[in-house]
């Protein structure tokens, strides 16, 4: 059954085209692509559109067509970008910016067809995933010494998956639920200090493992990965430095209180990576987290399972290739694995990602991600092998909102119980979400 299915997969990938609207490292970028119009008209133009038959044909695609307002490759048909002038307006903010000073956030609301055994828990129902507020003092070391902060507050759906979870005893923000899904959290509350190419935080920080994220503008998809859900952690307490040694290469390292935790010890741990631009193209990271996790139940494991204690290592290697102006590939590998006191196995997994994003212009993009999940122990209650192909698209009718839907298909190689909704060993999943910037 596996061969099959993986020979249908690659049929389809072959068959697929993927792409994207500015995602680098987990965060939802503008990434400056060229604007192009007619080849033939004597406009600015990006002529190697030519070649790919972007131009060729289209004498309506001229200066006037709406499409140097943002339309890339192929976003002229019907003498406009996609149907219509891709003109995002300006973005606006509730509280604006003042000598470093940020506060801001945003809404997302979304709904889809079945449950999956990540965020996306509350079928066929109209939610508020997450309503987010953050302020922000950015740090500026250009001229020497600076310190800033950050805190981070949240509530929805989203909010009791991202608390300090990691003890179980309802401290820091673990007790803030709101019935059975909704609820409150407070994912971040740090100070940062920098000077020159160093800088250190403290505090309670989203960790820097992986490539997605929780914040929602931040990520491609509205659905989320099994890896970055079941194998990865989402905050940590403790210090955490960044030396940029040039251009190209950053340095981290800190020490952390285990995983998902508040300001109580849940662990002791080391936190680090490297980052290196490889080409123009090219960068490469490897994150790591090593040493004593966790204390209290292990929640994340399996429910109802009194913890004995988790010590081990994981680690992520996210290669980010912009194939070209338009065209970005990322590829992810993640590998966890960890023990009790006894030395018997708590959790044993690898996960493989792929992305492909395209971006058509400011205003379209689309994305392909595929999903290898193998779990031999401590997520789900048997060995299983569990893949996922997720298609979507990116629309911005304006600066500050951003509409996902997507489709996605999940299927099982082994048993599928509790895992997918119904016990089934395949699932297909509809599910559109909006997000308003302010």
């Amino acid at each position: 059954m596996k061969l099959s299915k993986l020979a249908l997969l690659a049929a389809i990938c072959c068959g697929t085209t993927a792409s994207a609207a500015g995602v680098q490292s987990g965060y939802y970028q503008d990434n400056g692509v060229q604007q192009v119009g007619h080849c033939e008209t004597g406009c600015d133009v990006d002529m190697s559109a030519c070649d790919m038959g972007g131009c060729d044909g289209l004498p309506s695609c001229g200066c006037d067509s709406g499409c140097d307002s943002g339309c890339g490759m192929g976003g002229c048909l019907g003498g406009g970008c996609l149907g219509g002038e891709c003109d995002l307006g300006d973005p606006f903010t509730l509280f604006g910016e003042y000598e470093g000073f940020s506060i801001g956030g945003w809404v997302q609301m979304g709904y889809h067809t079945a449950a999956l055994p990540l965020f996306n828990s509350r079928p066929d129902e109209y939610q508020l995933h997450q309503a987010w507020l953050y302020a922000e003092k950015a740090i500026d070391t250009s001229n020497g010494f600076d310190i800033g902060g950050r805190i981070d507050y949240v509530y929805g759906t989203d909010s009791q998956d991202t608390q300090a979870f990691g003890i179980a005893n309802n401290h820091w923000d673990n007790d803030w639920d709101n019935g059975t899904d909704y609820g409150h959290a407070m994912p971040q509350l740090y100070v940062e200090a920098g000077y020159g190419d160093l800088s250190v935080k403290a505090g309670h920080f989203y960790t820097i493992i992986g490539w997605e994220v929780v914040t929602a503008p931040d990520n491609f998809f509205y659905s989320h990965a099994y890896t970055m859900y079941n194998s990865e952690p989402f905050t940590h307490t403790g210090a955490l430095a960044t030396y940029n040694v040039g251009d190209h290469v950053s340095v981290m390292g800190g020490y952390v209180f285990g995983w998902d935790s508040g300001f109580e010890d849940n662990g002791d741990a080391f936190l680090g990576g490297v980052s290196v631009g490889l080409t123009d193209s090219l960068t490469v990271t490897y994150a790591t987290v090593g040493g004593r996790f966790g204390d209290g139940n292990i929640n994340r494991v399996v429910d109802g399972v009194v913890g004995r204690g988790e010590n081990g290592y994981m680690h992520s290697i996210v290669a980010d290739y912009a194939v070209s102006d338009n065209l970005q590939y990322i590829f992810q590998s993640d590998l966890l694995d960890t023990e009790d006191i006894d030395g018997a196995t708590v959790r044993d997994t690898f996960g493989i990602n792929q992305y492909l994003i395209y971006t058509l212009s400011d205003c379209w993009a689309v994305g392909t991600r595929f999903e290898w999940y193998q779990a031999d122990a401590g997520v789900f209650n048997t060995d299983n092998d569990i893949y996922a192909l997720t298609s979507g698209v990116n629309y911005k009718p304006h600066a500050n909102v951003l509409v996902r839907p997507e489709i996605r298909w999940d299927w099982v190689d082994g048993d599928p119980t509790d895992i997918l909704e119904n016990s089934d060993d395949d699932q297909f999943t509809f599910g559109i979400d909006t997000i308003f910037l302010f």
